[in-house]
């Protein structure tokens, strides 16, 4: 979740951190604040409760001075979001600050420990155990990584953080173990420490990122890494593949629309380089296995979370339907919980946008421990998920600000796409069938650019019922994981209430709910199951439901049967919930705005989450 931030070189670090804070603020918006270690050596701290404007409002009178300093934006878990609990957290004598990012599993023992020793605690967070035992390390250590490292190994539980001391100044000491920290490597004399590479990408595209149980020292003169066990070791350096325009809003009123509207080109980044006409087959580089190996596998579990979860069904039933193996989806917070069963010839698939989502990584180490080839689907490259999994495909759909995923599902589809068809063509998916998918793959693009025009009328609908209170979406097959997208995107940014059932188990409890003030949407694209969600469609008209009608293609069927019809081109099936998912996307756009919501940093949520 939380956003952090660090800077250290020969500019006034500030206006830096602040700018970081301001790219990262979808990571969490209850609480900001900033350290900067002065000239004279003095260690200035400013925080305030409530997303970074408020923040900037108190710096109006004043920037703290200074090259070297640390910055975090919150998303609370121990303790309210007040000015109180706001990081960064200092220690008492007020010459060390510390920012982090996840849960001290121990932090009640430590405080207990802390308290005995004279240590006075002034917040609820568990964030300032960790800070006071830095303070107490370093009275038995001149350098200030030496005592973060001390500290750290009293810590149980998963952590971002980043320190800076006055004690031993224009250094700042960072360590990662659960939640992803990264070191911008800059020019000129200056290095930075971001959550992400929105952090840093305005200073530089060369970063390092930082594995389990690493510390780094960061000063202007450069950076040294080290590991809490191995000591001195060495990270590879990556480079950035986008660049600051694609995390701006390029024009649109919010980043949500933006990527929406960004989806042709995002899909188009899929496939580009990967589909092969001819033989009806893909191209995916980063699918290390051999052929025979692929032969091997014998069963598949996908583990995801949220929108990721849902883009799993859709893989599910790809999966199954074009290469004949058997698929389980996961919810990946309960699969390390419930003593999974693993045999040999299980490939167990993480999806992840980010790459970090803390459940997605523990249900990937649950497999790993248990002797399963792991495979991931990411958009981040050089993601803990991307290195921890055996192989995989990236998405390259560029940075997604939103806080609810858009061109990041759509992606995850496609990208699920080519994996069955190149696992397909390798089992018994013919030629031709091949080329079929191919050519669908290669058409799809201008098929989304196509249903972006329903904007429009998406709006339309969005006033028409937007003030209702509850809604339910009715897919089967392929399209019932997009109505339970469609709900979860309703939800997140209109805070509607929303529900997303199988059309057919509507009978079985939510028929109750459907009367006049209920929309429902029914998603009907023309597939092997037209014909009976066309009679579920019959059965909420005679209990006086409104149904909107997504439809692929002409449905002179549903004509005096719905109360209106949402047409977006037609596809093969296993690709229709690209197309049918985005007029729900902007129906969710549109009822938030027309309930005056906060589009791209909808209450309770963060784009990222990284605690369990």
């Amino acid at each position: 979740m939380c956003g952090i931030v660090g800077y250290v070189g020969a500019k006034e670090a500030g206006p830096i951190l602040i700018e970081g804070l301001r790219r990262l603020e979808y990571r969490g918006y209850d609480s900001a604040g900033l350290a900067v270690i002065s000239p004279e050596g003095r260690l200035g701290t400013v925080k305030e409760a409530g997303k970074i404007a408020q923040l900037e409002g108190i710096l109006d009178e004043g920037m703290p001075p200074g090259t070297c300093g640390i910055a975090h934006t919150r998303w609370a878990t121990h303790g309210a979001p007040n000015r109180l609990n706001a990081h960064p957290h200092w220690s008492q004598g007020r010459d060390i600050a510390l920012v982090h990012n996840g849960i001290i599993e121990n932090a009640e023992v430590i405080r207990s420990k802390l308290s005995d020793l004279g240590y006075i605690f002034e917040t609820q967070t568990d964030t300032e155990a960790v800070v006071h035992l830095i303070d107490e390390a370093f009275q038995e250590n001149s350098a200030l990584e030496d005592a973060v490292l001390t500290a750290l190994r009293q810590v149980e539980g998963a952590y971002g953080l980043a320190v800076v001391s006055s004690r031993d100044p224009g250094k700042i000491v960072v360590a990662r173990k659960g939640s992803p920290l990264l070191i911008g490597i800059g020019k000129n004399g200056e290095n930075l420490v971001g959550s992400d590479a929105a952090a840093v990408i305005q200073h530089t595209k060369e970063v390092v990122y930082l594995d389990d149980g690493d510390c780094a020292v960061l000063t202007a003169e450069g950076y040294r890494v080290c590991h809490i066990e191995e000591g001195d070791v060495q990270r590879s350096v990556h480079q950035i593949e986008w660049d600051l325009e694609a995390a701006e809003k390029g024009g649109y009123e919010h980043f949500m629309l933006k990527e929406i509207c960004e989806q042709p080109e995002s899909i188009r980044n899929v496939m580009r380089g990967r589909l092969l006409e001819e033989t009806g087959d893909v191209r995916l580089g980063g699918i290390t296995l051999s052929d025979e190996e692929l032969a091997g596998i014998r069963r598949i579990v996908i583990t995801a979370c949220g929108t990721s979860w849902h883009a799993a069904l859709i893989g599910e039933y790809m999966l199954e339907e074009l290469t004949g193996i058997p698929v389980e989806v996961e919810y990946a917070s309960e699969f390390r919980y419930r003593s999974p069963v693993l045999e040999d010839g299980t490939l167990v698939l993480a999806i992840s946008q980010s790459g970090e989502t803390a459940d997605t990584l523990a249900a990937l180490e649950e497999a790993r421990a248990r002797g399963a080839s792991t495979m991931g689907i990411v958009n981040t490259v050089g993601s803990s998920i991307a290195r921890k999994t055996d192989f995989g495909i990236y998405l390259h759909a560029g940075p997604e600000i939103g806080v609810a995923s858009t061109k990041a599902f759509t992606s995850q589809i496609v990208a699920l796409a080519l994996f069955t068809l190149y696992l397909g063509r390798r089992r018994h998916l013919s030629i031709l069938q091949g080329r079929e998918l191919v050519a669908a793959l290669r058409a799809l693009p201008d098929q989304v650019a196509q249903t972006l025009a329903l904007e429009p009328l998406t709006k339309e609908l969005a006033a028409a019922y937007g003030d209702a209170h509850n809604f339910l979406y009715l897919g089967r097959g392929y399209q019932f994981p997009v109505a339970l997208e469609g709900a979860l995107k309703l939800k997140e940014v209109s805070y509607i209430h929303a529900e997303g059932y199988p059309a057919a188990e509507m009978k079985h409890g939510p028929i109750a709910l459907i009367d006049d003030d209920m929309p429902v949407v029914a998603l009907a694209p023309r597939d092997s199951v037209y014909a009976k969600v066309v009679s579920n469609i019959e059965e909420v008209k005679a209990r006086s439901g409104r149904i909107l009608a997504v439809v692929s293609g002409d449905a002179p069927e549903l004509i005096g049967k719905v109360d209106h019809l949402i047409e977006v081109p037609h596809t093969v099936p296993p690709l229709l919930p690209v197309l049918t998912s985005i007029p729900l996307q902007l129906l969710a756009y549109h009822a938030a705005i027309h309930r005056n919501r906060d589009v791209d940093q909808p209450r309770n949520l963060a784009k990222s989450v990284t605690v369990e």
